[in-house]
């Protein structure tokens, strides 16, 4: 975004939607100073079916503005960041975790409250508020990557979110690839997403623990705390992504890389080992003091990307 363009977007009030896989945060947000000036947040519960989950959606809006409008801070738009594909035209181009693909989304909440809506991906739209109030403020280029449910990243140029000639940016690490077995064989190798994503670790410590029912913060937990299984699965797991991120780093040559998200946020054995391989990984001894940092936005970044999307988009 432009100097003159965030000048004119920042003047609005936004509503900001975070929907991802396990939970929803939603807030009424100022895109002037990215301040949540109320916030919701509640379970996806993905499996109850896209409709169930869309009218959770429109009620929190609905509740927002009516929040707003008590204020003297009523919302002009609504953002909705999504853990799915969002082509360029702002539809739902994918339904691995919310199948909105089809679903008249922009209709049900101008209908609930008579506010247009943008959709964006939701690892765009945290990279959009990274670059704006968070770990990428003042950089031309930076890779945002976040390590949570799923691992997604975005190419931020100029203060935006790179979105690609279909819209179709962010997926790393949900297709296996191909690597060379002992024999020369190429074999096809285990998505990143299914061995170092949250569920992933868990699912592994509990192949190794039977009866383990936690999450992969516990998993991290255990692994800081000298747990032996525990450390193996965090391990590799965060080597795997720091590789995966110093492949970014040899493609890309960005300023920096921010890694956010809920397991991509957590410090410990998981970061550290994360660190390690992506020091190790990249190629180039130009690209070795390439910084690695934390996002400082934490849980509210997709929100408040949302929000700053939607105010960039709509009133321009």
């Amino acid at each position: 975004m432009t100097d003159s363009r965030r000048e004119k977007a920042s003047a609005q009030v936004m509503i900001g939607v975070d929907l991802g896989g396990t939970k929803c945060a939603a807030g009424l947000v100022d895109c002037a100073t990215g301040e949540v000036l109320e916030r919701r947040l509640f379970a996806t519960e993905a499996d109850r079916g896209p409709a169930a989950v869309l009218k959770d959606v429109v009620g929190v809006i609905r509740e927002l503005v009516a929040i707003g409008a008590g204020r003297g801070a009523k919302p002009t738009g609504v953002g909705l960041g999504i853990a799915e594909l969002v082509d360029r035209r702002g539809q739902v181009a994918s339904g691995l975790t919310i199948d909105w693909r089809g679903v008249d989304v922009n209709g049900a909440v101008r209908r609930a409250v008579g506010l247009p809506l943008v959709i964006e991906a939701d690892v765009r739209a945290a990279a959009w508020a990274e670059g704006c109030w968070g770990a990428g403020a003042g950089l031309t280029e930076f890779v945002f990557v976040t390590v949570g449910t799923g691992i997604s990243a975005a190419l931020v140029l100029n203060g935006s979110a790179y979105r690609g000639a279909r819209g179709l940016t962010g997926t790393i690490a949900s297709s296996p690839g191909l690597a060379p077995d002992e024999s020369g064989q190429l074999v096809a190798s285990q998505p990143l997403e299914l061995f170092a994503a949250g569920p992933a670790i868990a699912r592994r410590y509990a192949e190794r623990s039977p009866g383990f029912v936690g999450d992969a913060r516990e998993v991290v937990r255990l692994a800081d705390n000298g747990d032996p299984a525990a450390e193996q699965v965090v391990t590799t797991a965060g080597a795997a992504i720091g590789a995966a991120l110093a492949v970014l780093v040899n493609t890309l040559d960005p300023a920096a890389v921010v890694v956010g998200g809920g397991l991509g946020l957590v410090e410990g054995a998981f970061r550290n080992s994360m660190d390690e391989a992506f020091r190790r990984h990249v190629w180039s001894d130009l690209h070795h003091d390439a910084p690695l940092v934390s996002a400082k936005l934490g849980a509210d970044a997709g929100m408040l990307g949302a929000a700053l999307v939607a105010a960039d988009l709509l009133h321009l």
